[in-house]
């Protein structure tokens, strides 16, 4: 029983860093290793953290699964939004010199806006694949 009760405060002390820690591999991706795949996967990997220490059901009432199902073609849909924007502004699809007067800027902008992409649809995609894996034996 204290076991218990130390897996779920712990669990709930670490959350926040974990979350943290996505974001700043999400943002850090602009400059150095990472980006939207790694931070979606940490984010994730929070979401899994809490189901496997409160239940499936506690954490499909956090993060529900409808959300989960939308978040997959809403990145997507922001990826390639993205590169539509860019087209629109008379630049190659993803090419990102229409976002902002100087160059650097905007590739900065487009590559946050395609890496945002990215981690809304690896999250909620293997948000997804763990909730249809552990809810299959219902």
């Amino acid at each position: 029983m204290k076991l218990d009760v130390i897996l779920r405060v712990g669990t709930k002390l670490v959350l926040p860093f974990i979350l943290l820690f996505a974001f700043y591999v999400q943002f850090h991706g602009d400059y150095g290793p990472g980006g939207g795949f790694q931070a979606g996967v940490i984010a994730a990997g929070m979401v899994i953290l809490y189901a496997i220490i409160f239940g499936l059901k506690a954490a499909q009432r956090v993060i529900p699964q409808e959300l989960v199902q939308v978040m997959i073609p809403l990145g997507v849909l922001v990826y390639a939004g993205t590169g539509v924007v860019s087209m629109l502004l008379g630049y190659k699809f993803l090419e990102y010199t229409g976002f902002a007067q100087k160059f650097l800027t905007a590739h900065e902008w487009g590559i946050l806006f395609v890496e945002l992409g990215v981690f809304i649809t690896v999250s909620g995609t293997m948000s997804a694949m763990f909730y249809a894996f552990v809810g299959r034996g219902r």
